[in-house]
Order: C-alpha cells, then sequence, then structure tokens
C-alpha cells in the first residue's frame, strides 16, 4: 500500500467524521486500511471474512456502515454488476476507468479507453450538460467461457 495515499484517505475520512459527527473508531480505520491494501473489487462479506481470518474483531453491521461512510465521503465506489451482490473498489487517487463484467463467471475486467473522455466531452458540449462522472458496464462472455459454452454444447450434441 502506498502510505502518502493511505495518509490522505485517512485524513479525508477523519475529517468527514468529524464534520458528520460521527465517531473515529479504530475499527473503521482498520476497515479503511484493509481496502486501500487490495487491489480487487471487493463484496461486504469478503471483506469481513478477510479481517476476521486476519484476526481482526469487527461486526458486519460495522463492516456495512463503514462502506456506506467511504461510499458518501468518495474514498469508495459501489458497484451494482448486474444481479449480484453490490460490490465496491476504492476510488481516490485512481483514474476513471470502466468495467466488463462476465454473465457467466462474474469476473470483472477493469478497462480505460480515452475515447469515451473524447465522447463524454462533444456529448456534454452538444447536449449542453456540464458531465461530472460516468459509469460504464459492458456485459458479455469472457474467454474461459466461451471455451466452457462451446464444450458443453459439444457435449450435449453427442
Amino acid at each position: 500500500m502506498n502510505e502518502e495515499t493511505y495518509r490522505e484517505v485517512h485524513s479525508i475520512f477523519s475529517a468527514y467524521l468529524e464534520q458528520k459527527g460521527q465517531r473515529k473508531t479504530t475499527e473503521r480505520y482498520t476497515i479503511l486500511e484493509e481496502i486501500y491494501s487490495r487491489t480487487d473489487h471487493f463484496e461486504a462479506e469478503q471483506l469481513y471474512t478477510d479481517l476476521v481470518a486476519k484476526g481482526i474483531n469487527v461486526s458486519r453491521a460495522t463492516i456495512y456502515n463503514t462502506l456506506e461512510l467511504l461510499v458518501s465521503c468518495d474514498l469508495i465506489k459501489k458497484h451494482q454488476f448486474g444481479k449480484n451482490q453490490a460490490q465496491y473498489e476504492k476510488s481516490y487517487g485512481y483514474k476513471q476507468h470502466d468495467h466488463i463484467i462476465c454473465v457467466d463467471c462474474k469476473k470483472v475486467v477493469e478497462f480505460c479507453d480515452p475515447r469515451i473522455q473524447q465522447i463524454r466531452t462533444m456529448m456534454g458540449e452538444l447536449l449542453n450538460f456540464k458531465i461530472t462522472h460516468h459509469t460504464l458496464y459492458c456485459y458479455g462472455v469472457c474467454g474461459t467461457c466461451q471455451v466452457r459454452r462451446e464444450m458443453e454444447h459439444k457435449a450435449s450434441k453427442n
């Protein structure tokens, strides 16, 4: 984990908690640190399981409440990929990116294409909108699942 980034998010979170009259607890900062040490998208239950596996005593309620606070102060993003459970990812200091989701195995792949930014700018100007952010989710079948589907299809013919 980048220590400078963590100091910055810790400071932002502290100021946010203070502004909202929320308690600054060790558990909340432990959750923040765990999130900013990750490189993946994660579900709340996975975060809970990972923390418990590390011997950290934290309740599910604390996890869910802290995630909502972190979303509110823009330190994490919450995604709803299809009908799956909500997934989260850290957002401070990370460039805009979009997602491709496999409808079979639920694998999430991030991508960044500057042409999307150009489209955003052009559409904002054309339609007189000041676009502040966007979300793009593309759904399909990943290469591994395509192979599995083909094998299942061939097997069903025999």
